[in-house]
């Protein structure tokens, strides 16, 4: 699979953005609850949330139940405080939950084998992907940390410059507030800042080649994709392969 896909938004507020493509969930950052003695698991992102991992998996296992045409990725990373047991809980979860829509690693993906071993691919940081058949390894992020469109789109052609990652790797257009943007924007939020360098930045996504080659992309991913043009956007690049290989 060489097309791009775009990410939905992050898993634990029960809004997931998913559906009109292959989708990639970033389901970073798992802990224990703040001084929880229980084996109880939580995504953290400077505050925790106040559902479950379990509860979030089964609430997007309900979706993919309702929505069988769908391809779904999980990148499980930056585990805080997780034991060797606890490790072993969250993919002893991660198994139950899914069951057999869980794709095994193969060299060969496609939309094809993948609605027909399950649609769901789950990518974890940690040893363990290695000997386990159905949990895939780290994919690569690319963060930029950047708060301007301008340097964020630097910062990317730069690393194109460099070659990309074998396999799946993610082009992360995520905008960071630095200290000198929240003092001087005082009553901005983050969504005020994403929303309005969106449009430089989906510009350059129209600009990019989907697909292996050197210097092409392969997962896009973003904030507040549900309510900007970024979603047909990136799934308009396919249209490049289609045209590629007719």
């Amino acid at each position: 699979m060489d097309g791009p896909r775009r990410r939905g938004e992050k898993v634990g507020d029960k809004t997931f953005g998913l559906g009109k493509s292959a989708d990639f969930v970033k389901a970073r950052e798992v802990t224990g609850g703040p001084n929880d003695t229980s084996t109880d698991l939580y995504f953290y992102h400077g505050v925790y949330t106040a559902l479950t991992v379990e509860a979030v998996l089964l609430e997007i296992r309900q979706w993919m139940d309702a929505h069988p045409r769908e391809v779904l990725i999980l990148s499980f990373s930056h585990f805080l405080g997780l034991s060797p047991e606890l490790h072993m809980l969250l993919i002893s979860t991660i198994r139950s939950v899914f069951a057999s829509k869980l794709c095994p690693k193969t060299e060969v993906l496609t939309l094809r084998n993948l609605w027909a071993r399950g649609g769901v691919i789950v990518s974890y940081e940690h040893v363990l992907s290695c000997s386990s058949a159905d949990l895939w390894p780290h994919i690569p992020y690319w963060w930029a940390n950047k708060c301007r469109a301008e340097e964020l789109i630097q910062e990317f052609e730069s690393r194109k410059q460099s070659g990309r990652p074998g396999g799946f790797f993610v082009t992360g257009m995520n905008l960071t507030e630095d200290l000198k943007y929240i003092c001087t924007h005082p009553t901005e939020s983050l969504k005020d800042l994403v929303m309005s360098t969106y449009p430089p930045l989906l510009s350059w996504v129209q600009q990019q080649s989907p697909g292996c080659g050197e210097g092409s992309l392969n997962i896009i991913a973003g904030d507040f994709v549900t309510e900007s043009g970024f979603v047909p956007t990136v799934v308009s690049l396919n249209e490049k392969l289609l045209k590629h290989s007719s």
